[in-house]
């Protein structure tokens, strides 16, 4: 990683869309990655746990996007509510909120509005799946066996992270942490 947080790059990932994901503290990321290691289908899981905030955003305006991103940052790491699961039909995710993530991502959308396409315009519901493209019989046992053990618990917000996305694996951009 260099001095302003990015990650160095290999290869020309310019025009590689950005997608834009909230980094959690080490233990939170650390419980979502098990749960995704031991849920989503080893065939497909070619990207770790992650909450995005945005799916698709320009690689040609990198830039622009990591110093929109740098503005906002600057605010203290906050607490972020890992509330329930949620089924997805034919998979399972954690049901994160927080109202800083809100405003956090409702700044970044106003900063970003030029660029959004039609699935980032969409309400913003926060969560971490862990399980995705199963059965929904599959997916209605993964939620049941969840749920019989979850407590709800809070995350803590560290920073945002900038990844490009390479036709399925993602290729790390930048991580930029909250102030301190």
């Amino acid at each position: 990683m260099t001095d302003d947080g990015r990650w160095s790059e290999e290869g020309p990932a310019r025009a590689d869309p950005i997608i834009l994901t909230l980094q959690l503290d080490e233990a939170s990321a650390a419980f979502f990655e098990r749960q995704r290691q031991a849920h989503f289908p080893l065939a497909i899981n070619r990207i770790p746990a992650h909450l995005t905030l945005f799916h698709k955003l320009p690689g040609e305006e990198a830039d622009r996007v990591l110093a929109e991103v740098a503005q906002a940052t600057r605010r203290p790491a906050f607490p972020v509510a890992v509330e329930a699961l949620m089924p997805l039909g034919r998979g399972v995710a954690y049901r994160l909120a927080s109202p800083t993530l809100g405003a956090v991502r409702s700044d970044l959308a106003r900063r970003f509005e030029r660029w959004l396409t039609g699935q980032d315009r969409e309400r913003f519901r926060p969560h971490v799946t862990v399980q995705n493209k199963v059965t929904p019989e599959r997916a209605k046992a993964t939620l049941a066996e969840l749920e019989r053990s979850f407590h709800p618990f809070t995350a803590t917000a560290e920073g945002l992270q900038l990844w490009h996305y390479r036709g399925g694996p993602w290729s790390p951009l930048a991580a930029i942490a909250f102030a301190r």
